[in-house]
């Protein structure tokens, strides 16, 4: 049957399947051959239908089942999925961590590696120094031996020093007479080698003259050589050679005024070169002064033509015509005007920068970026108010709790510290007017006082106003057990009674532990518990219940 329905869909029109059990099967029909007894086929067939009907809720049971341990075994891979990426995490940290550990350790190697070879550096430094002290000590040695000689060299040379010393004064003496003499011939010397530049100027300027001069002075030498010859043969010719002398010096005279003459001509050529050379400097200046304007105006003249020509192009590709825009242009068209406004557009356009052509996308990005920070702000804005109204809320409560538990705590003061003192008053004052940053200030007045601050009161009296406040605050929120540690140390026999009677009060709602050595504190509690040492080095407690102390005692 099951082979003939999984046939049933590509059957034709005119085929059909027949099974073996007599069912016909065709596409879109089918044909059951019943047996003679219709009732038991349709029992059976009844049969067949709960069976399948059971085994189809088994099966659904199964398959809830099986769902729910799909559910939890995705509620498990979630968990797991959770610890992996939690144990990834780990592992990312523990990867960093070893990274950082890593570098650390590289770090430190590299600086190990460092410190090996400044050791071995310092090693080597320390060898060489080593040999260079070795060295140093050999030449220390050969230097003693030198210093020895050298000792004994200079007590010869001592004496010789002192021979040349008498020698040296003499020579120094000679030096500076020499110096001085070397001075005065550099000085003159000097004087010559700028009277000879002087004379070089001159003589450059006078080449005639000088040669003339040259000439003179030639024939002069030679006379001069001859009157030398003269004197040395004899001094009888000595008036006769005074005589040419003079004329010869009168000649030099003449040459001399020539020569100054000449001189003062040249300097006068020069100054008058000099002033056509300012002239023709200034003259010059000038032509090169007109020819860079007319060069400016002619590159002017050339911009304007590009200008203009590239003008007409621009006007003639926009398809305007020059004449008739001259004719529409108004007569108070002013054209600074429009190239100053040209220029602040041109300025505006270079400001707007380049065409983007993501403009559009990019706006509607932020503007959704800005939709949801307007939402985050307003969220922000509403939880701001909410936690402000919080704030007021919880500011409020503070006040009115601080506000009652001060009334009670000041209630029980009042109460208790006239039982503790026989009489007088105390109460609690605030500080400010704020109730959240206030303080409490403690007024105490015992009785038979009239005490300004609560410095003045004695110990016992201290401790008493403590006790009362603690009490007080005590009885705000009591718990079952309260211990005081040597509270009345400090208190008379008086003051220990009325102590011990609010004690006796308050412990019929609390239990209290209190630490005494005071003999009437004791006789107030019911057991006692003390700590002896027996024997030397050894401690041990014992308790005493009083009230079977008491009965013990009465037996």
């Amino acid at each position: 049957l099951n082979r003939a329905l999984s046939l049933r869909p590509r059957l034709g029109a005119q085929e059909s399947v027949i099974t073996r059990d007599g069912v016909w099967i065709g596409n879109g029909w089918l044909r059951v051959a019943r047996d003679a007894d219709e009732r038991a086929g349709v029992l059976h067939r009844e049969q067949e239908l709960k069976e399948l009907a059971e085994a189809i809720a088994l099966l659904e049971e199964q398959a809830e089942a099986l769902q729910q341990r799909q559910e939890q075994g995705r509620q498990r891979q979630r968990e797991l999925e959770e610890e992996r990426e939690a144990i990834q995490a780990d592992l990312n940290e523990a990867n960093r961590r070893h990274a950082e550990q890593k570098s650390q350790l590289s770090a430190k190697q590299a600086r190990q590696e460092q410190i090996a070879n400044r050791r071995e550096r310092l090693q080597s430094e320390a060898s060489e120094l080593q040999e260079q002290i070795g060295q140093a000590e050999t030449q220390v040695l050969s230097s003693r031996r030198t210093l020895h000689t050298a000792l004994e060299r200079m007590e010869e040379l001592a004496q010789q020093r002192e021979e040349l010393a008498s020698r040296r004064d003499v020579l120094r003496d000679t030096l500076e007479q020499s110096r001085q003499r070397a001075r005065t011939d550099r000085e003159t010397a000097q004087e010559l080698t700028v009277r000879i530049q002087t004379m070089r100027t001159e003589l450059d300027s006078t080449q005639q003259g000088l040669e003339r001069m040259n000439q003179q002075l030639g024939q002069l030498a030679e006379r001069r050589e001859e009157l030398k010859m003269a004197l040395s043969e004899g001094d009888s010719p000595i008036t006769l050679k005074s005589e040419e002398l003079e004329s010869l010096l009168e000649k030099r005279m003449a040459v001399e005024n020539r020569l100054t003459e000449a001189r003062r001509l040249v300097g006068d050529i020069d100054h008058a070169i000099r002033e056509l050379e300012t002239e023709r400097h200034s003259a010059e200046q000038q032509a090169q002064n007109i020819r860079s304007n007319l060069e400016r105006m002619r590159m002017g003249w050339q911009e304007m033509s590009v200008r203009r020509q590239t003008l007409q192009e621009q006007v003639g590709e926009a398809g305007f015509e020059i004449e008739a825009l001259l004719q529409e242009l108004p007569e108070q068209a002013d054209i600074p005007a429009w190239e100053q406004e040209l220029e602040a557009i041109g300025q505006r356009i270079q400001r707007l920068g380049p065409i983007n052509l993501a403009a559009i996308e990019e706006y509607e990005q932020q503007s959704e970026r800005k939709n949801y920070l307007d939402a985050q702000n307003a969220d922000l804005m509403e939880s701001l108010e909410t936690l402000e109204n919080a704030i007021r809320k919880i500011d409020r409560e503070t006040r009115t709790r601080f506000k009652e538990t001060f009334d009670k705590v000041n209630k029980g003061l009042q109460e208790k510290f006239p039982l503790l003192f026989g009489g007088g008053h105390a109460y609690l004052e605030l500080t400010g007017d704020d109730l959240l940053d206030t303080g409490v200030t403690v007024m105490a007045r015992p009785p038979g006082k009239r005490n300004s601050t609560i410095h003045l009161l004695s110990g016992g009296e201290k401790a008493l106003t403590a006790v009362a406040l603690v009490f007080s605050i005590f009885e705000l929120n009591p718990s079952p057990f309260c211990m005081l540690d040597e509270v009345d140390a400090p208190l008379d026999e008086a003051n220990v009674g009325r102590f011990c009677k609010l004690v006796k009060e308050m412990s019929s709602q609390v239990q209290f532990i209190f630490i005494t050595h005071n003999k009437a504190t004791m006789e107030l509690a019911t057991t006692l518990t003390g700590v002896t040492m027996h024997e030397p080095g050894v401690s041990r407690i014992v308790a005493v219940d009083v009230d079977e102390a008491v009965e013990l005692a009465a037996v």
